[in-house]
């Protein structure tokens, strides 16, 4: 976008012809992308969509992981690697010490945001403690976000009587996260039960015939009740995300 087509956006705003918001979303495609030859990172998307750019560290290297995050944390104060590994936190760590590494769900993050109150609404339930860290990479996504999240876990289906007792939280939710492998079950479950949206998360847990979280996708893809969305398999972070997307929750 050149200067003429920026002139021509604030002239619109002035003429009361387009909303502040509208020339947000408009100049924010204007924003610096930072070339490193590897990659071209966005530094417009938190203004864009709400949070900046995540990393996916599978199957990056450590250093082009650190690189990468480093970049980011610089431009927006806040940073997650997701799927990543000890030895990218290790060099990302060197530049931005206030570096955390979550051993469950493998994730790398620093914030150094002003805080803010959370908002509440957003539930996370996990049908065993294999599922647990999908389950918290979820957590972790939607509270970057600006999300208060509750946590349930270990109540699947083979002891559906533990969950009977958190069904107040449920019901008090604004959005369910719910996480299984296996047999893929506990997000109907759930969403016959409440009235909140229900977002289903399989996870690869299981053997044999559960074929690395399919068997537990194709149950959640075909479930009757209703309310119910499903991610793709492992993608905490693609749940934690629209969870908080939800409750109306942005970083900035």
């Amino acid at each position: 976008m050149n200067k003429s087509q920026i002139s021509e956006i604030i002239q619109l705003v002035a003429d009361g012809k387009m909303s502040a918001e509208q020339a947000t979303s408009e100049l924010s495609l204007t924003a610096p992308i930072s070339d490193l030859d590897f990659a071209n990172i966005d530094h417009a998307r938190g203004a864009r969509i709400g949070f900046p750019e995540v990393v996916y560290g599978l199957s990056k290297t450590p250093k082009d992981t650190a690189d990468i995050a480093e970049r980011i944390y610089a431009n927006s104060d806040v940073v997650l690697v997701t799927k990543s590994s000890e030895e990218a936190f290790a060099l990302f760590q060197k530049e931005v010490p206030e570096a955390v590494w979550e051993e469950g769900p493998r994730a790398i993050w620093a914030d150094r945001r002003n805080k803010k109150e959370l908002l509440e609404g957003v539930v996370v339930v996990a049908a065993g403690t294999s599922d647990l860290p999908i389950a918290r990479e979820a957590v972790l996504t939607a509270s970057l976000m600006g999300c208060d999240v509750k946590m349930i876990t270990d109540v699947g289906v083979a002891g559906l009587h533990r969950l009977s007792g958190r069904i107040h939280e449920l019901n008090n939710a604004r959005v369910v996260i719910v996480v299984a492998g296996m047999e893929g079950a506990l997000p109907s479950v759930v969403g016959g039960l409440i009235k909140a949206p229900v977002i289903a998360l399989p996870t690869s847990v299981g053997y044999g015939v559960s074929l690395g979280g399919v068997a537990a996708l194709l149950a959640m893809l075909n479930s009757c009740a209703p309310g119910v969305s499903v991610v793709n398999i492992d993608n905490g972070f693609g749940a934690g995300y629209q969870a908080a997307s939800i409750v109306g929750a942005t970083w900035t």
